[in-house]
């Protein structure tokens, strides 16, 4: 057996096949990959195949279109057959707001390059004339959709793989892991050793326990899926053109054509069952080509609605019933890249459409692996978007909630209930009482908006119910004062002789001084944007650094600070983000409230803009910055957690006379788009670098060096083919979210995407509609655009400074 390799591929199936298959595609020939079984005897072998364009999320959309371009070239290129259907699908929409969702869809098929189309029942019938359409509005035709044999398939990239150098070892399981002080991995199996670089888990089914080798949590649930095959249809045994592949939210199915029978998939949307309850829902690493028995009784609603739905097949017997695993993630989407805490550990797991994804998943995790970066937004498939409160009984719940679901629509602003509350700051009832209604953000419940007269929000892509009370919320903001709690913030403390040396060399920008903050980026290697955080010294405290970034960046800036420790001598990281609270108090009366709990002087002499201080109020010793995201004069307000719900009814109290209110993160989003701020995971990602994001004054080319600097100074203005733009779009019942195509004024564009928004708000206190959007950069100095939010044509003006306070007046107050 194989001793050593560069990379050791922990499964066999779709995933583990398909990124083995794009590293050697990569160019890497030293890789390994093992399999306990036979290629595809988890989860694979079973699926149906289902290969849909119909994707609302501009990344996995990526991911699903490269694999429906990929799939049906594989045969030639591989010599293994893939049976590959290009028949087309059609979601049918019951609902106006699906009409909505639909249009959508359409705008980010044309943005990545795939074709969706919204038909009315009559192209429907001509598509499908056997389905009954009785309730349907229309349907999203995506003429590109299709289905493939998943075996093989996977084979063939297996096929490729081999071809391309890369071996893979089948019959051979792996006993356990163990990481050398080197930071290689000894990978020990019932046939040898193997020592390698990296590890990665593409174990599907069995990635819990592959985690557990590791001591790290794999959030994953094992949900059964039915899916059944009827006998031959006659209408299909007469006829040559393939039934299209219907999906449908009434039965909550997909249903097509399985050579000349038919094939119906059901997702319950309730009562769904997790496999292997027996083994905290992990299978026993016997388990090979394992199915279940199916439970018709909970089964039965759904397929007889099917039958409603296409007539033809009401009179067919079953030939074949198939009730297996498939992995289900919390939040839906699959785990791509490294497992917080451990060097060299890759996940490439969690894939509930697994054969539709293992394409993208396998060729944009290869990209990051192999040059430090991939070429989409990896950062909704990051492993460490999730922290310790994802454990077994918060991931079963999650991820049953992910799969009843699978066919309902997930409004924006829809709140669903499974698995929460996990984290609460300190006022979270207090806050409830007062109105607040939360939201959740890497497990922790942040207040959205405040319900003063127990309206509750009517969920939607347009502006609804809660449209003018997030108004009031963001003027009270803007004219007098407000407090919204923050506690959710990531937040380490980093200590030692060696604290300053080591933050200099992993942020690009200059490090504070005493009494200072900056904002800073983490950057890869190639220049690319790897995290933002807020660093913060206190005077008089030498060697201590406060670090504070967004809440979605807690485990993956933890990991970024600590590759100081392995580089550094006296420096020690430490993560503080549960044991802090954080309320944000501002507006033009901060300074007013704040004045009647401290002795400390707050003008801007003492306390300017961008400083930070610790001040006594109430006894508490608070971390009191000078700094906000909604661009007025204000603090944040840092305290140890037990010590949160004084410090807010103290704030309340003293802001009485000042008119003072709760806000949430609807007005937080609109009050910073105003004042053109950037947001992490949106706006800055790791697809691209300072430059081309506009954040090149936060990076300080004067410093000796820090980690990206040798890639931006040798960039040459050719390098960058896309600029951030930030516009004003025409208004209406709706704004830009993220994810619309962006189209140029000029027409030798001829009508086709020059580019795609990232974020976007209404601006209550200024009344415009605004976006931030990538733009080619050719077009990026261009002051005219469209914009297609959905389905409608907006024109949109490009904007040179923020549309409220852009000369920060208002914060230096």
């Amino acid at each position: 057996m194989q001793t050593h390799a560069k990379v050791v591929v922990i499964g066999g199936g779709m995933m583990g096949v398909s990124l083995l298959y794009h590293l050697a595609e990569e160019g890497w020939r030293d890789i390994l990959l093992l399999e306990k079984g036979e290629l595809t005897s988890g989860s694979t072998w079973h699926a149906a195949g289902q290969c849909p364009n119909f994707i609302a999320d501009y990344n996995m959309a990526k991911i699903h279109d490269y694999g429906i371009r990929l799939y049906p070239t594989l045969e030639e290129k591989t010599g293994q057959y893939v049976s590959w259907h290009g028949c087309g699908g059609i979601r049918l929409a019951l609902k106006d707001q699906e009409l909505d969702w639909f249009r959508q869809v359409e705008g980010i098929g044309k943005s990545v390059g795939f074709h969706c189309e919204i038909i009315d029942t009559e192209e429907i019938r001509r598509l499908n004339p056997f389905v009954d359409l009785d309730g349907v509005l229309a349907g999203a035709w995506t003429a590109n959709d299709g289905h493939v044999d998943p075996a093989g398939c996977c084979n063939a990239l297996a096929a490729g793989a081999r071809q391309m150098g890369a071996t893979i070892t089948r019959r051979t399981r792996v006993m356990d892991l163990a990481q050398r002080r080197s930071g290689e991995w000894e990978v020990i199996t019932d046939q040898g050793t193997v020592v390698c670089e990296m590890v990665v888990n593409a174990a599907g089914c069995y990635a819990r326990r592959i985690g557990e080798m590791v001591g790290t949590e794999v959030p994953i649930a094992n949900m059964e899926h039915t899916y059944l095959v009827t006998d031959p249809i006659d209408e299909f045994v007469e006829r040559s053109e393939e039934m299209v592949v219907m999906r449908d939210p009434w039965p909550s199915a997909y249903y097509r054509q399985e050579q000349k029978a038919g094939l119906i998939g059901i997702y319950e949307t309730a009562n769904a069952a997790t496999c292997w309850q027996h083994n905290d829902g992990d299978p026993e690493w016997e388990a090979e080509n394992e199915l279940f028995e199916a439970d018709l009784d909970r089964l039965s609603p759904y397929i007889e609605r099917v039958m409603e739905r296409m007539p033809i097949w009401r009179e067919a017997g079953i030939r074949r019933i198939v009730c297996g695993a498939i992995p289900h993630t919390p939040d839906s989407y699959p785990l791509l890249g490294p497992a917080g805490g451990l060097r060299n550990f890759w996940h490439c797991c969690g894939a509930s459409i697994g054969i539709a994804a293992g394409a993208g998943c396998g060729k944009y995790l290869a990209q990051w692996m192999v040059h430090g970066d991939s070429e989409i937004n990896m950062a909704s498939f990051d492993p460490r978007r999730f922290g310790d409160y994802s454990d077994g009984q918060y991931t079963i719940a999650k991820s049953r909630q992910d799969y009843e679901h699978m066919y309902a629509l997930h409004l924006p602003g829809e709140e669903r209930p499974a698995g929460r509350p996990a984290i609460q700051s300190a006022v979270h009832d207090t806050l409830v009482a007062r109105g607040a209604v939360h939201t959740e953000v890497n497990g922790w419940e942040r207040p959205k908006w405040f319900s003063l007269d127990a309206r509750e929000e009517a969920p939607g892509f347009r502006h609804n119910n809660v449209f003018e009370v997030v108004a009031k919320e963001c003027r009270a903001v803007h004219e007098a004062v407000g407090i919204f709690d923050m506690s959710s913030f990531a937040k380490y403390e980093v200590t030692g002789g060696d604290a300053h040396a080591v933050l200099d060399v992993l942020f690009a920008n200059r490090l504070p001084r005493p009494g200072r903050v900056v904002l800073a980026h983490a950057l890869s290697h190639a220049g690319r944007i790897r995290g933002e955080s807020t660093i913060v010294r206190f005077p008089e405290k030498e060697d201590f650094y406060y670090v504070v970034s967004g809440a979605t960046s807690d485990r993956r800036d933890l990991d970024i600070l600590s590759e100081s420790e392995r580089f550094a001598g006296d420096v020690h990281i430490q993560r503080v983000t549960p044991d802090w609270g954080v309320l944000v108090l501002a507006g033009p009366q901060s300074r007013d409230v704040l004045a009647q709990l401290t002795h400390h002087p707050l003008d801007n002499d003492a306390f300017g803009w961008m400083s930070a201080r610790e001040i006594p109020v109430g006894g508490v010793r608070l971390r009191a910055l000078r700094v906000n995201y909604v661009g007025e004069l204000g603090w944040e307000l840092h305290c140890p957690m037990e010590d949160l719900a004084d410090l807010y009814d103290l704030l309340r109290s003293a802001g009485e006379a000042f008119g003072i209110v709760d806000f949430g993160a609807y007005a937080v989003d609109s009050l910073r788009i105003e004042k053109a701020y950037k947001g992490w995971g949106a706006d800055l990602t790791n697809e691209i670098g300072p430059f081309e994001s506009g954040i090149e004054r936060f990076v300080d080319f004067k410093k000796k060096d820090f980690i990206g600097k040798r890639a931006l100074e040798g960039a040459k203005e050719g390098d960058i083919n896309q600029r951030i733009v930030y516009l004003e779009v025409e208004p209406g019942d709706c704004d830009a979210h993220g994810g619309e195509p962006v189209f140029s004024a000029d027409p030798s564009d001829e009508g086709r995407p020059v580019g795609i928004t990232t974020s976007g708000a209404f601006g209550h206190c200024t009344g415009k509609s605004l976006a931030f959007a990538y733009v080619e950069a050719r077009r990026a100095e261009d002051d005219a655009f469209q914009v297609e939010i959905l389905g409608e044509m907006r024109l949109a003006k490009r904007l040179r400074e923020a549309v409220r306070d852009p000369h920060n007046e208002r914060l230096r107050a």
